[in-house]
């Protein structure tokens, strides 16, 4: 056994993808597209294609809710963080505190509300609740940062296929073309999941996602079994090593909880507490990539079962946190050499894959590798399927139904769903956003700079308008009697504060102050435009202030921003990488809090009066 292990520990990756691993992964994907095809049916009205008819089972939706959020990112991510130097199971406290009283939330709160007629979105009710606008803001919001996540998602799983095979494979066609072996790994992903999704719609979706939550979890236990059976103290060594890790806390690997009151820190409780359970009720709740399963139940008790019992996916979490200990034991035994420890340093995300390569047998890396390309290709189909929808929703039905006015025939928004020429139009979009999200990964390197662990990368980039989304839905839900007016400024002006909160180079703040000036010069225009404020035959709506103290707060809200972009930070280093100066800054867990109490009271005082009954 050590003579096996010292051999693969040579550094070469190379020749290590045997046929037998290609023939599981291709046999793995055939399966699952071959399922999710029988399973789908006829996809004849974009009710199939965006709802699967609203007859999927729970337990179907409650698996596919745990592949979505689970993804590649946490499955390779989350090992490299107990990997690396320091690291340990704070990570959990986000997951067992955070993201099950979330949950319960949305299950309790906005389940029912997203039942009370039939809808494809949140966006729909905003819409139903505040008027059409909102839907287009909402639709805008969500497609912004569910781009920067998916993104950072698909460039994670495209740098694992260049490290296995991109290499080899794409090198030619990198060379012809003046690119890189990235790139054809990106595009890989992009033919995937458009094909995908082209066959059933959210149905295959959620069936090959059930499909991959299993391969997940026996991916999971075959990556900690194999770290357990090269250990020669098996698991009392890896359990020894992991506690007397002391660098990473007092339980060594094993610390769960950080009482640290630093707002700069991602794991602590008070993050898990607070930060991460409101982070998570705007992802489950708002975020259409989460949410659309939610609409795909037969009614509010089988859709509230789907996401409490999604609660269940923390094993798959907590495993492969102990692989993330189980590596980092095997390493301190048989260190990295050669290649292997080049790459490693390079991206430290890379540990478990170079681990799989290393030291799993034929056919069982075909496995696990595909369940990890499963992964992101099925993350990459619920995206392009929900951004499909959503930008239909917004954009095109109502410019049809106006058409169809146009000509002397009204119909309802629930008849224009009923359009099988939409399908087609559906298949056009999953297309257009498939290439979109292939260049968003593409350009997520360019963020790595700033988040250097790519599952913080990929949970920070919905934090820009998840703030917006979730301050939507309460607008909404808490029947104000405000209409959308405030909505379509405080929005834009929630994702301005983010990005101060983050960025602070010189180029930041000439975006903050471009963005700020667009924001002020627009709510002008719009004042003068409405009767500069005061109600009118046009606009009756009375402005819940004045409308020159609302000038004041949108001057305040701008203010605040460019001094946010300028000296929101607490402190500054040097990225012993780049020797750069990196900023200290807020934790992206407090980014959705944050941005939704922006959102929720720009969105109100600037806001005008409904009369009373209306909503």
């Amino acid at each position: 056994m050590v003579c096996h292990i010292l051999a693969q520990q040579a550094g070469s990756l190379s020749g290590r993808f045997t046929g037998l691993d290609w023939a599981v992964v291709i046999g793995y994907l055939v399966l699952t597209t071959t399922i999710g095809k029988m399973m789908a049916g006829k996809q004849a009205t974009i009710r199939d294609f965006f709802l699967g008819g609203r007859k999927l089972p729970w337990y179907a939706v409650c698996g596919s809710n745990i592949a979505t959020e689970i993804s590649a990112v946490t499955f390779v991510g989350v090992p490299a963080i107990v990997f690396a130097s320091g690291g340990n199971f704070t990570y959990l406290q986000l997951q067992l505190i955070g993201l099950v009283l979330a949950r319960i939330i949305v299950a309790y709160v906005f389940v029912p509300a997203y039942y009370e007629r039939e809808i494809y979105s949140p966006y729909d009710y905003m819409a139903n609740r505040l008027g059409g606008a909102a839907r287009t803001v909402t639709t805008c919001l969500f497609v912004l940062g569910g781009t920067l996540a998916q993104g950072a998602r698909v460039y994670l799983a495209a740098l694992i296929l260049d490290l296995i095979i991109g290499r080899n494979i794409f090198a030619n066609l990198a060379n012809a073309t003046h690119t890189d072996t990235l790139t054809w790994s990106i595009c890989t992903f992009g033919v995937l999941a458009v094909t995908w999704c082209w066959i059933g719609g959210i149905t295959t979706v959620i069936w090959t996602d059930v499909i991959l939550f299993l391969v997940f979890l026996t991916g999971a236990f075959v990556a900690l079994g194999a770290a357990v059976m090269n250990l020669p103290g098996g698991w009392s060594e890896l359990l020894s090593v992991g506690w007397n890790a002391k660098e990473s806390g007092p339980w060594g690997k094993f610390t769960v909880f950080d009482l640290d009151p630093s707002l700069t820190k991602p794991f602590t409780l008070w993050a898990g507490m607070i930060a991460y359970t409101w982070f998570g009720v705007g992802i489950f709740g708002t975020d259409q990539m989460m949410a659309q399963r939610i609409f795909c139940c037969k009614g509010i008790r089988p859709a509230r079962w789907a996401v409490i019992a999604s609660n269940f996916g923390q094993i798959v979490t907590i495993t492969i946190m102990f692989v993330g200990v189980g590596l980092y034991a095997f390493y301190e035994r048989y260190p990295l050499t050669g290649e292997a420890l080049s790459l490693v340093k390079e991206k430290t995300d890379r540990i478990l894959p170079v681990f799989i390569m290393q030291q799993l047998p034929p056919g069982i890396t075909g496995l696990v590798i595909a369940g990890i390309f499963a992964a992101a290709t099925s993350a990459l189909v619920g995206a392009v399927a929900s951004f499909s929808q959503t930008t239909l929703a917004a954009f095109y039905l109502p410019w049809y139904r106006w058409h169809k006015a146009r000509q002397g025939v009204n119909i309802s928004a629930e008849q224009a769903m009923q359009n099988p020429r939409l399908v087609l139009l559906s298949r056009v979009l999953v297309l257009v956003w498939g290439a979109l999200l292939c260049l968003a990964a593409g350009l997520a390197n360019a963020a790595t700079s700033k988040f250097p662990e790519i599952l913080n990368l990929a949970l920070s980039m919905a934090g820009y308008t998840g703030g917006a989304l979730l301050a939507g839905f309460m607008l909404a839900f808490l029947k104000v009697n405000v209409d959308t007016r405030g909505f379509i400024f405080s929005a834009p002006l929630s994702v301005l504060t983010i990005f101060a909160i983050v960025w602070h180079e010189p180029w930041a703040h000439i975006a903050c102050g471009a963005g700020a000036a667009v924001l002020f010069g627009a709510w002008l225009l719009h004042l003068y435009w409405s009767g500069n404020g005061r109600p009118d035959d046009k606009h009756p709506l009375q402005p819940v202030l004045p409308a020159g103290l609302q000038t004041l707060l949108v001057l305040a809200g701008v203010a605040i921003v460019l001094a946010t972009s300028y000296f929101g930070y607490f402190g500054t280093t040097i990225d012993m990488a780049t020797g750069k100066l990196k900023y200290i800054t807020l934790a992206w867990p407090w980014f959705i809090p944050i941005g939704s109490v922006v959102s929720f009271s720009f969105g109100w005082l600037l806001a005008r009066r409904k009369s009373t009954g209306a909503a």
